[in-house]
């Protein structure tokens, strides 16, 4: 099933709660929350405590995507602000298998991300454990840069990997997503897409979250 995962990121921050919610009455399935430390990549956005007010405003459930240095560390922060899904890097400085067990441990669905530069089989060892893969189609750090096809043999490769193992695992692409981009990452085998400007850069939000999945659904061979 194809599922769009609107990126806060790109919304207008000054009203950050009404973009949620209008998000979510357009059709989304998730909320995507970029959390970055200035560190592990070179900006600073969301916090727990924006999180933590957000999803008292906003019923919803939300992805939270860590790109950064000590994800073990916050965890616990992130969950207990409203996190339903925590992502985290593979790169990042904790241990991967103390990370996963955290998170699950905190009643989470839990998934790992990759850097452009890291390659699929960095992955394999993880994916008994964890609920999603997260394939980085941009660098991470910074919204509104330009979808990197090369990383499509990356999706490729873990969908195969997760088919060999009888996994029914979600994989997720983040960076230049749009109506176009949908088609081809579908058709590679993610089918959990994060969206930012190609959602909340339109007029009409609904329009935009049905745009982008029925490009992916129509190019989705599972859905065939």
């Amino acid at each position: 099933m194809i599922q769009i995962s609107p990126s806060m990121l790109s919304c207008d921050f000054a009203h950050m709660a009404d973009e949620a919610k209008a998000i979510v009455d357009a059709g989304a399935d998730m909320l995507h929350i970029d959390v970055m430390d200035g560190h592990f990549v070179p900006n600073l956005t969301l916090g727990a405590p924006i999180l933590k007010c957000l999803s008292k405003a906003v019923p919803a459930f939300y992805d939270v995507h860590l790109m950064i240095s000590d994800p073990l560390r916050y965890a616990e922060d992130f969950a207990k602000a409203g996190a339903d899904l925590i992502v985290f890097h593979l790169e990042s400085d904790s241990d991967p298998d103390k990370t996963i067990a955290a998170i699950k441990g905190l009643g989470k669905k839990v998934g790992i991300a990759l850097k452009p530069g890291t390659p699929a089989q960095a992955a394999f060892p993880y994916l008994d454990q964890v609920d999603l893969v997260l394939v980085m189609t941009v660098e991470p750090g910074f919204g509104g840069q330009s979808f990197m096809g090369d990383m499509m043999p990356k999706v490729n490769a873990i969908r195969r990997e997760c088919d060999a193992r009888g996994l029914s695992m979600d994989i997720q692409v983040d960076g230049g997503i749009n109506g176009e981009t949908a088609a081809i990452v579908a058709q590679n085998g993610a089918n959990v897409l994060v969206a930012g400007s190609a959602v909340f850069g339109k007029p009409d939000y609904r329009q935009a979250v049905a745009a982008i999945r029925e490009s992916a659904q129509a190019a989705y061979p599972r859905a065939k």
